[in-house]
């Protein structure tokens, strides 16, 4: 139940089933993105009617790794109940010029228990290493970790009735990452607009939110910005939606 975990490790890919390409993107300029420093948004945990907890997303700050100027995403949540609580941090440091993740960490505390997992990943060399670990581990010539995920597919162009897969996620053997991009819904979003937003079916590994047996989706605005207004997944015991409450644009 780390919603967290769920909302981070988005599995959204840019290469139509078939003819595999791992070509990078050209080199990029900060600018040119749909989201910029500052940018936060808000999330309402629920079952049902019944109020989980909170969750949000931000583009932290613009920060450097080993000389990159990066990116630095920022996820948390914080919620439960009597049965279950859970605090919990993801930060990812992503290039800007190539979007390519650097280092990732995260920090959860749920229940008496507590997670950290932290990650320096090394695109150029074509490795990651897991801190307080021996050796190194293979990952693909473009990495994206839990975080960066959810910002690469919105820069990505998506067609109604298209399926992508991906071999990006950092750690090779939850490979591949795929899409399904079933329709386009209208929703409301926190200032009272609505907003045509595609429908997703997002498919990773074989347990969790994002798992093929949980038939999730996810919405996310059809327009420039591609903003995730909602999360909805199947547990065994009930479906979790996680719905946008508050917007923070950059320059706002």
């Amino acid at each position: 139940m780390t919603m967290l975990v769920s909302l981070t490790s988005l599995v959204l890919a840019v290469a139509p089933i078939g003819p595999q390409s791992d070509s990078l993107p050209g080199k990029r300029t900060l600018e040119s993105y749909p989201f910029q420093i500052g940018e936060r948004l808000d999330y309402s945990a629920k079952i049902g009617m019944l109020r989980l907890g909170d969750a949000s997303i931000q583009v932290a700050a613009l920060d450097t790794v080993r000389g990159v100027p990066a990116f630095r995403f920022r996820y948390s949540i914080e919620g439960g109940n009597f049965i279950f609580k859970i605090n919990s941090v993801s930060e990812s440091w992503t290039s800007i010029d190539e979007f390519k993740s650097l280092r990732f960490r995260h920090n959860s505390q749920e229940n008496d228990k507590t997670y950290l997992r932290d990650y320096d990943i090394f695109p150029d060399s074509g490795f990651y290493r897991q801190r307080g670990k021996e050796g190194q581990q293979p990952t693909p010539p473009q990495p994206l970790d839990d975080a960066s995920l959810l910002y690469f597919v919105r820069t990505t162009p998506l067609e109604i009735g298209q399926v992508y897969r991906f071999d990006k996620y950092f750690i090779n053997d939850k490979n591949p990452l795929v899409i399904r991009v079933l329709k386009r819904e209208r929703m409301d979003l926190p200032d009272g607009s609505k907003v045509d937003c595609l429908v997703l079916n997002p498919v990773i590994d074989d347990k969790g939110m994002f798992a093929d047996r949980a038939e999730a989706r996810l919405w996310i605005t059809d327009d420039a910005r591609r903003i995730p207004v909602q999360i909805r997944s199947k547990y065994p015991w009930g479906t979790v939606t996680l719905r946008i409450e508050k917007m923070t644009l950059a320059g706002d």
